[in-house]
């Protein structure tokens, strides 16, 4: 059975792989990434060699933009998968310390007060999405109550004041020019990713991925009563502290990069969870799979369904809102445990 789920999501991954590769406003033909990735190490004379426009499109867009698609899935499901966990709810997702709520605010401040440069944006929406989690953890901390719930609200707070912020920034900005930007990146696009984005979010996201997989045994026993988790010996709080920090990171930084990614944190652990149950183990690799090559289909729908590029959470909503309404009607007496 693990060799025919692997199989299916190997197979579902090379799919995903050369459709994002193949198609486009660019069409690229196989023999034609066949004869470029010849000529790239050096074996020239056994394929045509593609034209130098050809060439660029595929090494310096279309490359750049499948590496980060399928980090960014990547990253944003496992994420999903260590939040559910130790929040112990099924419904939760990557976004609920206000990660994304901050990032979103810090885009908008850069583009509206300071600069419109690509860096500048990003390096603002990452700096406040980390600067909300740890206000969000703050809040939590100052309260006397140490289970999951008071993060979670302490999040809630958080987001709301971010969206607030966020909305006044939308009122100030220029209609012709800067509310284009804070909206287009609000919903998220793989359009502007290059090789210098991709250097400086691709150590984070595997960095951070590597080490939740290490970290994943663990996760088994968060998922437990607090006070089962106490019996055991296990700083409850700490642990804690060391998956906020580095899904955080992976989040912050994956949405710094293309805006804000909606759904895949919470549709792709459940689908994972499916296939494999509940052992984080098994739940993390398949994870990563199974969101970066949703995510790969994705971009390769939105830039490829019309004239013109559609923002990618427009099409992760259209997925994850069914998704989450089948997931409430099929549930009967309540969440289990093992749901978590």
């Amino acid at each position: 059975m693990k060799q025919r789920i692997w199989v299916i999501l190997i197979s579902v991954f090379i799919v995903s792989l050369v459709a994002a590769l193949t198609m486009g406003r660019y069409a690229i033909g196989i023999p034609d990434i066949c004869g470029m990735v010849l000529d790239r190490v050096g074996l020239t004379g056994f394929l045509p060699s593609p034209s130098g426009e050809m060439s660029m499109v595929f090494w310096n867009v279309r490359i750049p933009r499948v590496i980060m698609a399928f980090a960014v899935g990547a990253g944003i499901s496992v994420a999903g998968v260590v939040f559910q966990a130790i929040f112990r709810n099924p419904l939760a997702s990557p976004d609920i310390l206000g990660v994304s709520g901050g990032a979103a605010f810090g885009a908008a401040l850069s583009i509206v007060f300071l600069t419109e440069a690509s860096l500048g944006i990003q390096g603002f929406a990452f700096g406040f999405g980390i600067l909300a989690v740890v206000i969000t953890y703050f809040l939590a901390a100052r309260s006397r109550d140490t289970s999951a719930s008071v993060l979670v609200i302490s999040g809630i707070v958080v987001w709301a004041l971010s969206q607030s912020g966020l909305s006044l920034l939308e009122y100030l900005a220029d209609p012709y020019d800067q509310l284009a930007k804070i909206m287009f990146w609000t919903m998220g696009s793989f359009q502007t990713s290059t090789w210098a984005k991709v250097a400086a979010t691709l150590p984070i996201i595997i960095v951070g991925t590597l080490l939740l997989a290490v970290f994943s045994w663990r996760l088994n026993i968060m998922t437990q009563d607090e006070r089962q988790i106490l019996s055991l010996g296990v700083n409850v709080r700490k642990w804690r502290i060391i998956y906020i920090t580095l899904s955080t990171l992976i989040v912050a930084s994956a949405v710094s990069t293309v805006g804000d990614i909606k759904w895949v944190g919470l549709i792709m652990p459940h689908i994972a969870r499916y296939l494999v149950g509940t052992e984080h183990k098994r739940l993390v690799p398949v994870s990563v799979f199974l969101g970066g090559s949703f995510m790969l289909l994705m971009d390769t729908l939105a830039r490829t369904a019309t004239t013109s590029e559609i923002p990618i959470s427009i099409l992760t909503s259209i997925v994850g809102a069914p998704f989450l309404g089948f997931l409430v009607l099929s549930r009967k007496g309540g969440v289990s445990k093992n749901d978590a």
